[in-house]
């Protein structure tokens, strides 16, 4: 049975010691995706146990969908009741963060705990016009803290490595 949803202040916005690690492999699944010949974006999705939920990148270019996002993906792949309503005591790792689309995506999921690397300030520093204006209109904190719920937003982390996967890929 899921847990009651925290009051806001008892979400911790502080990094516990293992968000570090998860957000390499985001990061991982961020080079995947560039890889494959699509956005540099990854995302994971880890109980509060520690068990790895989902795991995914974007896939727009290959699967020809503009929700292809990579936290929409891994949103997909949780299909089980278990998975479901362990969403509530669940973080969403993300390379970048959560664009719109995304962040309600995660809104309407249940996921309390978002954890991203590159923020979309620098993100869109990069790239200039040549990223979706989902993600230049408003931070993902912004969005999710208009949620009925409290979801703690933590980021920007690890910004140099959360680069790597973006390096050349804008043209810059």
């Amino acid at each position: 049975m899921t847990q009651p949803a925290q009051h806001p202040s008892q979400l911790s916005l502080a990094p516990q010691a293992r968000d570090e690690d998860l957000l390499r492999l985001a990061f991982q699944w961020a080079a995947t995706a560039r890889a494959r010949g699509n956005r540099p974006f990854g995302a994971v999705i880890v109980s509060a146990e520690g068990q790895l939920l989902a795991e995914a990148y974007c896939n727009i270019s290959e699967s020809g969908d503009c929700t292809g996002h990579a936290e929409i993906n891994a949103l997909r792949q949780l299909r089980t009741p278990a998975q479901l309503e362990s969403l509530a005591q669940a973080t969403l790792y993300a390379s970048a963060e959560p664009c719109m689309m995304c962040a309600g995506a995660i809104l309407c999921s249940g996921i309390r705990r978002v954890v991203y690397g590159l923020a979309n300030d620098h993100l869109r520093q990069l790239c200039g016009q040549r990223i979706d204006s989902f993600r230049s209109s408003m931070a993902a904190a912004e969005l999710l803290a208009l949620a009925p719920q409290p979801i703690a937003c933590i980021g920007p982390m690890l910004t140099e490595e959360a680069l790597e996967p973006h390096a050349g890929y804008w043209g810059n």
